[in-house]
């Protein structure tokens, strides 16, 4: 773990140091992930196939491929009554958070007398890439297709590999509470393939989301372009702000619910209290050996964790938005004039009340947020990654005569006579 001041004269240097840490995978898996690209649309199903055998042990037909409706029925029926409960708060949150972000189309007539105007409609086919097997993700399917069906986006085809032919049972109750009926036993970069450029059995998509591994995300990154992607996701990440009002334990805990994602994960803590902040890190030592996943948290703290003295919280503002992390929680007494003051951040917790693992299941607000200090410049998952904006014009002949010229002008300085004369014969030019 890191421990900085920025009183200390090597600040500077050591803060950059951070900022330019390497926490993404340096595996090289392009080519292998082209191959497999290749293979998926010269073979279509029959490379899908043979993949998945290959990486998850599961020989299937083309007419397997396809989770049917009685498997996924069977499934969810395993789900105890708890979870099924939790999931469905989960989901109508979500879906009345993202609904009430649903823009009106524009339309007005300007001075000129041109009718000028934008119309937001959907995508018409989405794919989701979702962890199988032993890992269960539903709140990333909610997360996922929720904003989707309140787009209205009409076809959601999902992927999730099943392993040894292991359906997880809320992954599957999460698709249906999100009214996805479309679900494929696939994964890997194979099955962004399928659904970039489709095959026999699936048909192709507009846009893919979703969490994966590095194949998935190299593979969504070689797609881009033929279909939209979400976004290529590193390794997670928090920044905590917090004064000595706090219990030390709960900032700690905060700290390693983000580092027990994976060993490359990121927490921060920055406090203008020293005394506090060894407090902090000494409950980190003393609650670590208490996880489950205690090998991985303690891997992600000891080579990405960090805590910085700040001088007081303007400064510490100011540190944030150099980090643009994608989870901030505030942990305040009053956190509205340092979130004021935040301008890159992926989502904010504002209080002692609210931490960030509230916004991962059951908050509202999407968590598929930009990490690796891209909050500088994108935003967390929301409908308008699935509807599309469309512009128009309306002129009649008095609107056209009024600011026609101009078209003219200017096309005829660009050199595009043909452009010209498009306008100036409907002027009488």
């Amino acid at each position: 773990m890191i421990r900085l001041s920025t009183i200390a004269p090597d600040f500077s240097s050591a803060f950059a140091a951070l900022l330019a840490q390497a926490r993404e995978t340096t595996e090289d898996v392009g080519q292998s992930v082209a191959a497999i690209i290749a293979a998926i649309r010269s073979r279509g199903d029959t490379a899908l196939l043979d993949y998945t055998a290959r990486f998850d042990r599961l020989t299937l037909t083309a007419d397997r491929l396809r989770i049917q409706p009685a498997e996924i029925d069977a499934a969810i029926a395993t789900v105890p009554p708890d979870q099924a409960a939790a999931l469905d708060l989960a989901a109508t949150r979500i879906e009345a958070f993202h609904r009430a972000q649903l823009p009106a189309d524009l339309r007005f007539t300007d001075a000129a007398g041109l009718t000028l105007g934008m119309r937001w409609t959907p995508l018409d086919a989405v794919g989701l890439y979702v962890p199988g097997g032993k890992a269960a993700y539903p709140s990333s399917v909610l997360m996922n297709a929720l904003p989707a069906r309140v787009a209205g986006v009409a076809r959601i085809a999902m992927c999730v590999p099943t392993p040894d032919d292991i359906l997880n049972p809320l992954v599957l109750a999460a698709a249906s509470r999100a009214g996805v009926a479309e679900i494929y036993r696939v994964g890997g970069a194979q099955a962004v393939a399928a659904l970039a450029y489709g095959t026999a059995t699936i048909a192709p998509v507009d846009r893919i989301a979703g969490p994966g591994n590095a194949y998935v995300a190299e593979a969504k990154r070689q797609v881009f372009g033929h279909v939209g992607i979400d976004s290529i996701a590193g390794p997670s990440e928090v920044v905590i702000l917090a004064d000595a009002t706090n219990d030390p334990a709960r900032i700690a805990i905060d700290l390693l619910a983000q580092a027990e994602h994976d060993e490359a994960a990121q927490a921060i803590l920055i406090t203008t209290d020293a005394r506090f902040a060894d407090a902090v890190a000494g409950a980190v030592t003393a609650v670590l050996p208490t996880l489950p996943r205690a090998a991985i948290a303690g891997a992600s703290w000891q080579a990405h964790g960090a805590i910085i003295v700040a001088r007081d919280w303007e400064e510490a503002a100011h540190l944030v938005n150099r980090l643009a992390p994608e989870h901030l929680e505030l942990m305040l007494p009053d956190p509205e004039p340092i979130f004021a003051k935040v301008r890159h951040a992926g989502a904010v917790f504002l209080g002692g009340w609210c931490p960030e693992a509230l916004g991962d299941y059951v908050a509202g607000p999407n968590h598929v947020l930009p990490t690796g200090r891209t909050a500088r410049f994108a935003s967390g998952l929301s409908v308008f990654d699935f509807l599309k904006r469309t512009t128009f014009v309306a002129a009649d002949a008095a609107a056209l005569a009024r600011v026609g010229p101009a078209a003219v002008t200017l096309a005829e300085a660009e050199g595009l006579h043909a452009h010209a004369r498009s306008v100036a014969m409907r002027l009488g030019q």
